[in-house]
Formats: structure tokens, C-alpha cells, sequence
């Protein structure tokens, strides 16, 4: 590649950055109530909040300078070390149960969560294997099932936690990958039958998914149970109307909707500022969306191309699920909202992935 750096996309830049300001500001007004009932300080989500952004800015300079041709180099250590962290957590008084799932490593109340380093690992290892020149995709069983079968693996561990949110966030981002990199269509529906099937045995075998499935098609049927949070969520969000109730003047998270810094985050933004504030947040997705795939069809590496589809996916799809679940068009799943919601990890994981898609961005023509 002969083309010289320049700077990243101003708006890619921009609409993250705004995200991120935004998110700041809701993860204190949504849990300042529950932060002083649990831990006695207003601010002790935020406080931890501002500690990961700070660290997560960090790694995202350091990504949008570096060369995101060596990434390639790393690409199989990281998938490995990532695996392996998805085996470790599994193991009985290593990995730390939170919500009733063993997906965290970590002391105390700090902690990692290793399905969030296997999205991006999985995005960077398939990038560098599905823009090897000699890697023929649209050959079945020689071609698409090898990465299917890797993508299959990764996700089978994070169910083992369960943590279906995450992994349908990685199944989707690889999956784009995969139909980007020039997998065959007919090849993709066949798999997507089987896989369908296959999901719904998942949802059968736990009895708490299927009352989830239950309460999204009817919530009210269980208005105490499964169908509680979808209900509370949309209690939020009705009395918010075009400007919302105020910044910090929300009702419902007064221990009504459960967990409000985290996966409902964004009906508490709804009820504060309103239908303005919630499109506000989508147009700075949509901003971010567009200019990520700006990004992966002006590069002229193959690799960056890739690599930018899949974080622009890992993004996309994760956004649509948490709003999706929060205004009651979705199952209850338990995923964050990029940028916004409260989380360390997930966090840090993010603006790394932003820092290279930024660094794509510098590419691009």
C-alpha cells in the first residue's frame, strides 16, 4: 500500500467522542440513585466510569497512531489467549458468577469480562484469514466451514457462561465478515436454517430464555416476572414525550427498572431527555455506522477493509439489540449500548476497536 496516513475522519472522531460525553453524563444520572443505596456514594458508578474511559482513550490513541498492518501479526496469539481466557472462566472458583452467569475474571469488584476480548479477537483473526490471497470462501467445506467452525466454537464456550448477548454480538459481527470476505449466499442461508434450529434448541433447553421469549410477546402476561423489565423499560419511555422529564429527574430509576446504568441505560435517557436526547444518540450511531463503512470501501487493503466491516458490525448489531430490547421489540438478552452504559471492560474494548477503525480511517481515500 503506497498511500500516505492522513488524519482520521473528523465525524467518526467526533460522533464517538460525543457518544462517549453522553454516556458520562447518563451513567451518573441513571445510577446515582442505586450507587448510594448499594455503596452509600452518588458517584461511585461514574467515578469507575471516567477511570475506563480514561484508560479506554488511552488505548485509543495508541491504536489510531500505530501501523493496523502489524495487527495481522498478532491476530492468531490474540484468538488463542482469548480462547483461553473463555476456558479459564469457566472453572469453578477462578471465573466470578454475576447475574447468574460465570463470565467475569477478576478481584472483588473489579473484573473482566473474557467474551468482550473474543469479539474483537475473533473480528482481527478472521480480517487476517479471509484476506489471505489463496483463501478460496466460496469453496464449502474447504473454505467457509474452517472459520464457521472457529466462529461455532467461540460461541458454544460463551453459552457455556451463558452469555447469549455477547455471543450473538460476536456471531453477528463475524458472520458479516464472512458474507463480506465473498461467501456464498446459498452456502450462508443453508447453515442459517440449521443454525436457526439450533437457536431455538438453545432457548428451549433453558427454561428462563423461553419465559424471556414468552414476556417479549406478551409482558403484561407476567407483569411481577419475566415480563417486568420490558414493562418498567417502556414505563420509562412513554412519559419522557419530545423533551423528557429533565437531566436527573427520572422516576423509574428509583429501583423500578432494574440494573438502569447498565443494559436499560437508554430508557432512562429516554425519560430524561426525551424523544430529542434518543434521537440525538441514534444519529450518533448512524454517524459512526456511516463513516465505518465509508471507511471499509474506500480502503484499499483487503485486510482493513475487513476489519473495519466487522467493528462497524460488532457496533451495529450490539446497538440494535440493546434498543431493540429496551423498547420491547426484542427478548430480554442482557447487553450493553456501546459507549453509553456503565461498564469497565466493555468499554475499554470498545474504544480499542474505535482507536483502529480510527486508524483505518487514516487509509481510506
Amino acid at each position: 500500500m503506497g498511500k500516505s496516513r492522513t488524519a482520521p475522519d473528523f465525524w467518526l472522531a467526533a460522533s464517538i467522542l460525543g457518544l462517549l460525553a453522553i454516556g458520562i453524563v447518563m451513567v451518573y444520572s441513571a445510577g446515582s440513585v442505586l450507587a448510594f443505596h448499594d455503596y452509600g456514594d452518588s458517584f461511585y458508578f461514574v467515578k469507575r466510569q471516567l477511570l475506563f474511559a480514561v484508560l479506554g482513550l488511552i488505548a485509543m490513541v495508541l491504536m489510531m497512531n500505530l501501523d493496523y498492518r502489524l495487527l495481522r501479526k498478532y491476530a492468531k496469539i490474540g484468538l488463542f489467549l482469548c480462547f483461553a481466557l473463555l476456558v479459564i472462566v469457566l472453572i469453578p472458583g477462578i471465573g466470578v458468577v454475576r447475574g447468574g452467569a460465570r463470565s467475569w475474571l477478576g478481584i472483588s469488584s473489579f473484573g473482566i469480562q473474557p467474551s468482550e476480548f473474543m469479539k474483537l479477537g475473533m473480528i482481527l483473526f478472521l480480517s487476517y484469514w479471509l484476506s489471505k490471497e489463496d483463501y478460496k470462501i466460496t469453496h464449502f467445506t474447504r473454505g467457509l466451514l474452517p472459520p464457521l467452525g472457529i466462529i461455532g466454537l467461540a460461541f458454544g464456550l460463551i453459552m457455556l457462561q451463558p452469555d447469549l448477548g455477547t455471543g450473538t454480538v460476536m456471531l453477528g459481527a463475524s458472520l458479516l465478515i464472512v458474507f463480506t470476505a465473498g461467501a456464498r449466499i446459498r452456502h450462508l442461508a443453508g447453515l442459517a436454517a440449521v443454525g436457526g434450529l439450533g437457536f431455538v434448541g438453545l432457548i428451549l433447553a433453558a427454561p428462563y430464555r423461553l419465559k424471556r421469549i414468552t414476556a417479549f410477546l406478551d409482558p403484561w402476561s407476567d407483569p411481577l416476572g419475566a415480563g417486568y423489565q420490558i414493562i418498567q423499560s417502556l414505563y420509562a419511555i412513554g412519559p419522557g414525550g419530545l423533551a423528557g422529564l429533565g437531566l436527573g429527574m427520572s422516576r423509574q430509576k428509583y429501583s423500578y427498572v432494574p440494573e438502569p446504568q447498565t443494559d436499560f441505560i437508554f430508557s432512562i435517557l429516554a425519560e430524561e431527555l426525551g424523544f430529542i436526547g434518543g434521537l440525538l444518540v441514534l444519529l450518533l450511531f448512524l454517524i459512526l455506522v456511516w463513516r465505518g463503512m465509508r471507511v471499509a470501501m474506500t480502503i484499499e487493503d483487503t485486510f482493513g477493509s475487513l476489519l473495519a466491516v466487522g467493528i462497524v458490525g460488532m457496533v451495529g448489531v450490539q446497538v440494535v439489540i440493546n434498543i431493540g430490547v429496551v423498547i420491547g421489540l426484542m427478548p430480554v438478552t442482557g447487553i450493553t449500548l456501546p459507549l453509553i452504559s456503565y461498564g469497565g471492560s466493555s468499554l475499554t474494548l470498545m474504544l480499542t476497536a474505535l482507536g483502529i477503525l480510527l486508524n483505518l480511517s487514516r487509509y481510506a481515500r
